[in-house]
């Protein structure tokens, strides 16, 4: 059993699906609301590794849907500065497990953790007919 910190956005249907996974694997989950810690750019680059800028970012955030924000075209010290500016356009979850971090559910630690496929729980679940999320 791990003890998983995960930084969510309160009232994501999604976060919650992933959050029982891991606690059906056995895991322990301390939930942290994303939006309301104090990151740094430092702190938040940890999570990301060496993967490529545009896939730090959550696809389903509004402004990027709109085409206001448009990751492909964004390097890393400017996607970080729009981030702590705009927490929503980080992917998430963050995962931090004893010091191996990822962004989004896909990554390691995460396949480790659940230890066989859990189906797809990286994907918004909000259908598009569906109300939208709160922003906050």
């Amino acid at each position: 059993m791990a003890t998983i910190l995960f930084y969510q956005k309160p009232g994501c249907g999604t976060n919650a699906r992933q959050i029982r996974a891991l606690e059906a694997a056995g895991h322990q989950v301390i939930a942290k609301n994303l939006l309301m810690e104090c990151w740094t750019a430092q702190r938040l680059l940890g999570f990301f590794g060496t993967t490529p800028v545009a896939s730090w970012f959550n696809p389903a955030a509004p402004r990027i849907k709109s085409g206001e924000v448009r990751p492909a075209e964004i390097d890393a010290a400017n996607a970080i500065a729009l981030m702590l500016d705009d927490p929503l356009l980080i992917r998430r979850p963050l995962i931090d497990v004893d010091g191996a971090r990822c962004a989004g559910f896909d990554r390691e630690p995460v396949p480790t953790l659940l230890g066989c496929d859990r189906g797809d729980l990286q994907g918004c679940s909000r259908q598009e007919t569906m109300p939208r999320c709160a922003e906050s």
